[in-house]
């Protein structure tokens, strides 16, 4: 088997000052940061389609990038020919995992049963190369937005036959979610929404949905899945409307349905910029109702206003990210995965190793900003003594819920005017976070 990638060596640590291209500047696997090696805190992986599959094609044209690795698109000697490139990448950067769709893999059949043939052929295949090097598989799912019959989505589909197709579809991605030994599966509904209110039940859409995924959660368990599943929220793109719109939707969902011992977010930095938060809030209220559960390492830009899926670059938003991660303690299943493609005119193989050791070098460096703005703790000091009023008194009172509402009204009144609450000092708590980052 002849490289794919033979003018990349493998890429080693060489330092912020370092003008090697193909090297890191700030990722070292094994420097431990606040407790465990770099690596352990991200399980950065590789994402089959956009590194494997995408040619660089947009909205208006096709793309300039040869993914044919020497092989005939759309055939199993591809299917193969990827699997060989995807796993000399991973091992020259040092990247232990990977994530995949299922029609990633191979090549869509005319019907279901080849089409799971093939999949048998291929994840046996990636099985080899999988014991020959050690890298894991982070996550699974189905790709049931592509194909024309999931026009109406698949969960949310007005179509029972095509609800059962999507239901096979499932079966087989966990059959080889489990197979790869897969962290966790994933959700994400790129056409479970609607276009007009006109003709959506969305009650009866969403029943559907919820429906699906226990039936998944209760597949995935009777075959031996003991990871997490994941729903990954997108306000919108493909559809107008999409009903995992953003972190807290989609876990009022779950809750809704009796999902949530078994679901976790997914949060894409720009699926939250598109539903008009941060990065770091879609991870924040994940966070806090324990349901962070992985994460899709990109980044988006706000200009254009579509989902770009650009490698991320953006130290700032990287900290926060890290911030909020290492706050909560990180992950139990999942990663972060570079769900991000080289932009349509960085279409060499080179460009797609060197966007990858940018995503690894951003978050490597938000990391240990981030441990740095913990361990400073000016950020935390200010938080706890913003909220310093319901320690004692009434504000214990409140928040152990010992006072009613006439107690309430009642100490209102021996106030007359209540003093104003403390300054936010948004300036100055900005002013510390550009000090830990660039003050040296």
């Amino acid at each position: 088997m002849s490289e794919q990638f033979p003018n990349i060596p493998k890429i080693a640590y060489e330092g912020p000052q370092s003008a090697n291209p193909n090297s890191f500047k700030f990722y070292q696997a094994d420097k431990v940061v606040m407790g465990k090696p770099m690596k352990d805190h991200f399980r950065f992986a590789l994402s089959w389609w956009h590194t494997l599959c995408s040619g660089g094609q947009d909205m208006f044209g096709p793309g300039g990038a040869d993914k044919s690795f020497g092989a005939e698109p759309d055939t199993m000697a591809h299917a193969k020919a990827k699997v060989d490139a995807g796993f000399e990448m991973m091992t020259k950067l040092g990247v232990e995992y990977f994530c995949f769709h299922d029609l990633d893999l191979v090549p869509e059949a005319a019907d279901i049963q080849e089409t799971n043939r093939r999949l048998d052929e291929i994840s046996d295949y990636m099985l080899e190369k999988m014991k020959a090097t050690g890298i894991k598989c982070l996550w699974g799912t189905a790709n049931m937005f592509s194909n024309p019959r999931f026009a109406n989505g698949a969960g949310s589909t007005n179509s029972a036959d095509v609800y059962c197709f999507a239901a096979a579809q499932i079966k087989k991605a966990l059959d080889l979610t489990v197979k790869l030994g897969g962290l966790g599966y994933v959700f994400w509904g790129g056409r479970e929404g609607y276009e007009t209110l006109l003709n959506t039940d969305v009650k009866f859409e969403q029943e559907n949905i919820a429906r699906l995924m226990r039936m998944a959660v209760d597949y995935g368990r009777s075959i031996g899945f003991k990871g997490d599943f994941f729903i990954e929220p997108k306000p919108k793109e493909p559809m107008k409307h999409q009903y995992d719109f953003d972190a807290a939707t989609a876990i009022a969902f779950v809750r809704q349905y009796g999902l949530d011992k078994d679901f976790k977010m997914n949060i894409e930095a720009n699926h939250a910029t598109l539903a008009g938060h941060t990065f770091q809030h879609d991870l924040r209220i994940s966070a806090m109702n324990g349901m962070l559960g992985s994460i899709d390492a990109n980044q988006g830009d706000l200009l254009l206003g579509w989902d770009t899926d650009e490698f991320p670059y953006d130290v700032y938003e990287a900290t926060l990210c890290m911030y909020e991660v290492l706050k909560a303690g990180g992950m139990t299943n999942g990663g972060f995965n570079f769900d991000a493609k080289a932009r349509r005119p960085s279409y060499t193989l080179e460009d797609i190793v060197q966007g990858y050791i940018l995503g690894m070098d951003t978050f490597a460096l938000g990391l240990l900003k981030a441990a740095a703005l913990i361990e400073d703790g000016r950020l935390d000091q200010f938080v706890e003594e913003r909220y310093a009023s319901f320690k004692t008194g009434i504000g214990a009172k409140i928040r152990d819920h010992s006072a009613d509402l006439k107690e309430l009204a009642a100490y209102a009144e021996t106030l007359g005017a209540p003093a104003r609450p403390g300054s936010g000092k948004q300036e100055y708590l900005e002013s510390v976070v550009n000090a830990v980052l660039f003050g040296g």
